[in-house]
């Protein structure tokens, strides 16, 4: 592992890029970077913005979409999803589904429809995925604007991990309480529910919950998995958000477009968002 002064260097040169809208070089090009160190870079952000006044509401998943693993990675193929913190700074409610959104600041941006969580209970560490669904408060649509430091999308996974995820902002819809019985087929019903995407009328893509680690909920299990190996920070907690990953492939976008999606086999509205 690097030493603690080393991450931290690594992570405001990263958040540094980000405040500036600057490109960097991927930092595995310029060292030996591993997963591992990935996530300590990750862990050093966190805290230098929990010391900036940014408060921490829950976690984004990255590279949940296996159809998206051969697209990413200059060396080697991207080959498990990547998770980051989310903070309120980059958190917006949309109401009545349709919402502006400036890409000021935001490099080279990408569109991606998921489906977010709030837990409304701490799951136990060894919880089963049933046990997982039950902790569910509720699930909506979002959003999220992807964003790269890196040239033209080019980069490793580690590098993804220790750029903030590749979060940009996360829009959020209507949210939808879930009750006891739809919590219950939940993982099947998102598994066979399909998103579509268009911009400014025209359809440009549509996916599967089945893309997102077989359904959405089983990314959030994979996630609680992994945080029980990474003791280094906080498990799941209660009142957290969780953004699961896009169903369709990531779209460039540029102001003045307006992007749409509909859902089919949930009951999820659909969202518009212009760019400005």
């Amino acid at each position: 592992m690097p030493m603690p002064f080393q991450a931290e260097e690594h992570a405001y040169a990263v958040l540094e890029a980000r405040a500036r809208t600057q490109h960097i070089h991927p930092l595995s090009s310029q060292f030996e970077l591993s997963i591992e160190h990935a996530y300590e870079i990750a862990k050093a952000s966190d805290a230098i913005r929990i010391a900036e006044g940014e408060v921490r509401i829950g976690r984004k998943l990255g590279f949940t979409n296996r159809k998206l693993w051969s697209k990413y990675g200059v060396k080697v193929a991207i080959q498990e999803p990547i998770w980051t913190s989310l903070f309120d700074s980059t958190v917006r409610y949309v109401e009545e589904n349709y919402v502006y959104q400036s890409l000021a600041g935001a490099l080279q941006p990408r569109i991606e429809p998921e489906v977010v969580f709030k837990l409304g209970k701490t799951p136990a560490a060894d919880a089963t995925i049933e046990e997982l669904a039950d902790c569910l408060e509720w699930m909506a649509h979002s959003i999220e604007i992807v964003v790269s430091p890196f040239p033209d999308w080019k980069f490793e996974a580690a590098d993804a991990i220790a750029a903030l995820g590749l979060h940009g902002t996360l829009l959020i819809g209507e949210p939808r309480i879930l009750s006891s019985a739809s919590r219950q087929h939940l993982a099947e019903v998102l598994a066979n529910a399909s998103v579509s995407i268009s911009c400014d009328g025209s359809l440009r893509s549509a996916g599967y919950g089945s893309n997102v680690l077989d359904s959405p909920l089983h990314a959030i299990w994979y996630l609680h998995s992994l945080l029980q190996k990474q003791p280094q920070f906080p498990p799941l907690q209660a009142g957290e958000i969780i953004t699961t990953g896009t169903w369709t492939d990531a779209y460039p976008v540029e102001s003045g477009q307006t992007w749409g999606t509909a859902f089919s086999g949930v009951p999820l509205p659909g969202l518009s968002v212009s760019f400005a």
